[in-house]
């Protein structure tokens, strides 16, 4: 039996993707007492002893996610594995956290970095400190087979006062409270599969996410009556919003990040960022300007 392109099948493997993320994560929590403790070296020397440097993601595909395998991938692990590596830290260690839950965990030291593709906005840069920008992406919306009520951007929400889904702790409801859009047209969701799902079954007329990840979502899901709409730059107070991912560390641990951002910069400036990342939907488009930069991020 299928429904509405997704089988029984895809159900159960994406239940036990899941499952094994989450079991996975447990494991990395529980392994924090062996490779946790610094015994007062900081972060970047204790990784560097350990070659194991502890990541947290929110098994959210294209970002950070276990593979059929049980592999952490997705374009900030990988890119994450690739920088780390140049410094000598061998290993990735992953815990699955809500998305909403990465930066009290990471501040509570269940791991070291959130690698999970995460927006740089003002208010998360209260709580942590952010990489150099990773890659910027356009906001888009998932919206039924043929778009029949025209829905291109966030404004036109607003006026056809059609239902519209985002993630949980996600940037795009601010973005649609601020483009108009009324708090009982928004429904907040906990997984892009269920933000799929809800346009797919008319629950919602569309859904708020990065072009990026809803192209993702559907190339996953082919048999879904589902489309993207092209990207475009949401706008707050009538001017552009920028939206760039990052890295997220501990304010107290300037010297990973640091070190970090260096060889961040360097797969920017060498063309490896594009081939580690590529496979995940990602292109040359995304590389941030030279002109976005955390310091613009953290203050907007």
């Amino acid at each position: 039996m299928t429904h509405d392109g997704w089988s029984r099948r895809d159900m159960l493997r994406r239940t036990a993707l899941t499952t094994a993320a989450v079991l996975g994560g447990a494991m990395a929590l529980s392994a924090c007492e062996s490779t946790g403790g610094s015994g007062g070296k900081d972060a970047l020397q204790a990784a560097k002893d350990a070659k194991v440097i502890r990541i947290g993601i929110a098994n959210e595909a294209p970002y950070g996610f276990a593979d059929s395998s049980g592999r952490t991938t997705g374009e900030a692990p990988e890119v994450a594995r690739a920088a780390f590596t140049e410094l000598g830290i061998s290993a990735l260690q992953a815990s699955v956290v809500p998305f909403d839950q990465l930066i009290p965990a990471l501040t509570a030291k269940q791991f070291d970095v959130v690698a999970a593709g995460m927006n740089i906005t003002a208010k998360r840069c209260q709580a942590a400190d952010f990489s150099a920008p990773d890659y910027s992406a356009l906001t888009a919306l998932l919206v039924p087979k043929g778009n029949p009520q025209g829905v291109l951007k966030l404004e036109d929400v607003a006026a056809k006062k059609v239902k519209v889904a985002v993630l949980s702790a996600a940037v795009e409801k601010g973005y649609l409270t601020g483009a108009g859009v009324a708090e009982d047209q928004i429904q907040t969701l906990d997984t892009q599969d269920n933000m799929l799902r809800a346009v797919a079954d008319g629950r919602v007329y569309a859904a708020a996410l990065t072009d990026i990840s809803l192209k993702w979502l559907v190339k996953q899901n082919p048999g879904a009556a589902v489309e993207v709409t092209p990207g475009f730059i949401p706008m707050a107070d009538g001017k552009p919003v920028i939206s760039a991912g990052g890295f997220v560390f501990r304010k107290e641990d300037d010297t990973l990040r640091v070190a970090f951002d260096a060889e961040l910069k360097k797969l920017h400036d060498s063309g490896e960022w594009v081939k580690i990342a590529s496979p995940f939907g990602f292109d040359e488009s995304n590389l941030p300007k030279p002109d976005v930069t955390t310091e613009k991020l953290c203050t907007a």
